[in-house]
């Protein structure tokens, strides 16, 4: 299981090096690890420490500063070719990767950074528990406030709408028991700010419903603190790990419960939808 994922990643990483110089489409990228954008774009994340879109950008600005210290190339032809439709985005971009204008790169014994491309290796070194179970569950309606996030900078949007809906105080119109992403396709996913709705209830103004559909689910606890590190060790070690399950839906849901007596910490889940297979 782990050797397809590692094989699968990759693909992905081999087909972005191939196409540098082209428009590349985060659905072609994902397809080549037989992944969805969805959960590449987490488990890519989780793996290499940076999101895909960082990821080219710095392999495209490690390119061009090879090609403006070696040839003679003009900086427009350059910019282009990597995918900058100006001159001055593409002098922005550069300074503030390799800390110099393009032009002061032509010059001798200028210092620019060299960014290698990455190859997927996972090495396991002793044994690492993490608590889970697998339960199934019914189809179920959330009710809450949805916005629109973007992969390369969702995790730092996201508490940004978070403070946002504390800050309304009591005139908070639902409790956030949920935090839930919907793949909207590529790059693009929304997210729900939710608690759980039921048909007698009436919708308050600015909020909507959605159906989670029926699943298996993989669920983590965790807490405030561990959440983000508990999510990460879900893409980069248990799930290459896993085996008789796959991925299925194109959801991820965190469950935010009131702390426990004793404790100044509230209670997380993260669930991850899995089909057997």
């Amino acid at each position: 299981m782990m050797q397809g994922w590692i094989e699968g990643l990759q693909s992905s990483i081999d087909y972005i090096e191939q196409h540098l110089t082209d428009e590349l489409d985060i659905e072609e990228i994902a397809g080549k690890a037989a992944l969805s954008p969805f959960y590449f774009q987490r488990i890519f994340g989780a793996l290499c420490g940076m999101t895909v879109g960082e990821y080219i950008r710095a392999r495209r600005m490690s390119q061009a500063a090879q090609e403006l210290a070696g040839t003679n190339a003009k900086v427009i032809d350059i910019a282009l070719r990597y995918g900058y439709d100006s001159p001055d985005s593409f002098t922005k971009a550069f300074l503030r990767f390799h800390g110099v204008s393009p032009s002061k790169a032509r010059e001798p014994g200028a210092s620019l950074r060299s960014f290698a491309p990455l190859h997927i290796k996972i090495t396991l070194e002793g044994g690492s528990m993490m608590d889970y179970r697998i339960v199934e569950k019914a189809p179920f309606t959330i009710i809450g406030v949805k916005r629109p996030f973007n992969s390369d900078t969702s995790y730092e949007e996201i508490p940004k709408f978070w403070n946002e809906w504390l800050a309304q105080g009591e005139n908070r119109p639902i409790m956030g028991t949920f935090g839930v992403c919907v793949d909207m396709k590529g790059k693009d996913f929304d997210y729900w700010i939710a608690d759980l709705y039921f048909p007698w209830e009436d919708i308050p103004q600015g909020c909507e419903t959605r159906v989670i559909p029926g699943s298996l689910w993989a669920q983590f606890p965790c807490t405030l603190k561990t959440l983000q590190d508990t999510n990460t060790r879900i893409w980069a070690e248990w799930l290459p790990a896993l085996q008789g399950y796959k991925l299925a839906g194109e959801y991820d849901i965190e469950v935010y419960l009131p702390p426990e007596e004793g404790s100044d910490d509230s209670k997380v889940y993260i669930w991850v939808p899995l089909k057997q297979g």
